[in-house]
C-alpha cells in the first residue's frame, strides 16, 4: 500500500508538466518560426499560461500535410502567405473567422483582410533591391520600367519558384488588368535579355548579391534588410506604381480543438506592442492602424505606417486570383523567361 502511495504521490507530482496545456502552430522554419515565437507566442504565453508548440516546414509541404490530415488536424494556427490561404479556404481548411473574438482586429488595415478565413500577421513588398556602386550610372529606379534599361542587361535576378510580381508589374506598365497578363507577354520577353539568374532561395538570392553577379534583384524587403544587417550594401527602391505587396497570414486549423485559445493567440499576434515588435525584429510592416514604431523603422522602405502609404506605396495582386494563376504562371515563366537564358 506504502508503495501505491507513493507512486500515486509522484503521478501527482509530475502530472502538471506532464499534462499541461499546449497550442500548435504551423509555420516556417527558421528566423520566421522564431519570430512568431518570440514576438507573438511570448505574449499569448503571459497572458494564457499556455505554452506554444511548432510544427514547421514549406508553404506547399505544410498544405498537402494539412490535407492529408483534415480529420485529425496537428495544429491549431496556421501561418501562410495570403494566396495559398485562399487555397487552405477553399478547401475547408481553416474555419471562418468570428471578428468578436479578436479584438485587436479593429484595427486592421484593409489589405490584411485576406478571407472569411485567414488574416493578415505582417506585410512586406517584394521590390527592387540593388547595389549602389555597382548600378550603371543613370539608373535611378523611380519606376518598374527602369529594370528595362539596356544598361542591365545581364544584371538582374529574379525568385524562380513565383513569378508573380514581375508578372503583375509588366500587366501594370501595360496597362492591362492581370486577369489578362498575356497582353503584356510581349514586355515581360523584352525583359529576358536583362536576367542573369533566377534564384531558388534566399540563400542563394544573398549569395548572387554578395558576389556582384546580379547586383539588381527582384527581392523580398524583408530579406534585404537581413543582407544590411550581415554588412551587404543593398539599397532598396520603391517605385512611382508601387511595389508588390505581400501579407503572411494566420488562419485557425479546422476541425481544432482549441478554438478559443486560437483566438486569443491571433489576437496577441495583432497588439500593437506585438506589431511593433515583428517590425523591429524582422522590417515586417504592421497590419494593424494603432501600431507605433522607433522612427528609423519607420521610415524604411516597405514599411507602412499610413494609410496614404498602403494605398499609394502598393501594388496588389488580388490574393484569390494568384492562387487560382500561380502554377499557370510559373509554368509560362518557365518555358519562356527562364529556359535557355
Amino acid at each position: 500500500m506504502k508503495r501505491l502511495l507513493l507512486t500515486a504521490a509522484a503521478l501527482g507530482m509530475f502530472a502538471p508538466a506532464a499534462f499541461a496545456e499546449t497550442l500548435v502552430v504551423s509555420s516556417w522554419g527558421g528566423s520566421f518560426r522564431d519570430l512568431i515565437d518570440e514576438a507573438i507566442a511570448t505574449k499569448f504565453t503571459e497572458e494564457t499560461g499556455v505554452e506554444v508548440e511548432f510544427i514547421t516546414g514549406g508553404t506547399i509541404d505544410r498544405l498537402n500535410q494539412a490535407k492529408l490530415n483534415r480529420d485529425a488536424p496537428e495544429s491549431d494556427v496556421t501561418f501562410t502567405t495570403s494566396h495559398i490561404g485562399w487555397l487552405y479556404h477553399n478547401d475547408g481548411l481553416f474555419e471562418e473567422l468570428d471578428m468578436s473574438k479578436i479584438p485587436n482586429a479593429v484595427n486592421l488595415v484593409d489589405q490584411a483582410i485576406i478571407s472569411p478565413s485567414h488574416i493578415g500577421a505582417w506585410a512586406y513588398v517584394y521590390t527592387i533591391g540593388y547595389l549602389p556602386d555597382a548600378v550603371p550610372e543613370g539608373i535611378t529606379f523611380d519606376s518598374w520600367n527602369d529594370l528595362w534599361s539596356p544598361e542591365l542587361k545581364g544584371m538582374i535576378a529574379a525568385p524562380d519558384f513565383d513569378p508573380s510580381h514581375i508578372i503583375a508589374v509588366a500587366s501594370k506598365l501595360e496597362g492591362v488588368e492581370i486577369e489578362n497578363w498575356k497582353d503584356a507577354s510581349d514586355k515581360l520577353l523584352a525583359l529576358k535579355p536583362n536576367f542573369k539568374a533566377f534564384y531558388t532561395n534566399d540563400a542563394n538570392s544573398q549569395q548572387l548579391l554578395s558576389t556582384g553577379e546580379t547586383p539588381v534583384q527582384i527581392m523580398l524587403s524583408m530579406n534585404a534588410y537581413h543582407m544590411q544587417s550581415e554588412g551587404l550594401d543593398v539599397q532598396l527602391a520603391i517605385p512611382s506604381e508601387g511595389a508588390v505587396l505581400g501579407v503572411d497570414t494566420m488562419g485557425i486549423t479546422a476541425g481544432s480543438d482549441k478554438q478559443e485559445l486560437a483566438y486569443k493567440f491571433i489576437n496577441a499576434a495583432l497588439d500593437p506592442e506585438v506589431q511593433a515588435k515583428i517590425a523591429q525584429i524582422k522590417k515586417g510592416s504592421p497590419v494593424v492602424s494603432n501600431a507605433v514604431l522607433p522612427a528609423e523603422i519607420a521610415v524604411l522602405p516597405g514599411i507602412f505606417t499610413t494609410a496614404e502609404q498602403w494605398e499609394s506605396q502598393t501594388l496588389i495582386i488580388p490574393h484569390e486570383l494568384r492562387a487560382e494563376k500561380t502554377a499557370e504562371w510559373r509554368q509560362w515563366f518557365s518555358e519562356n523567361m527562364i529556359s535557355g537564358n
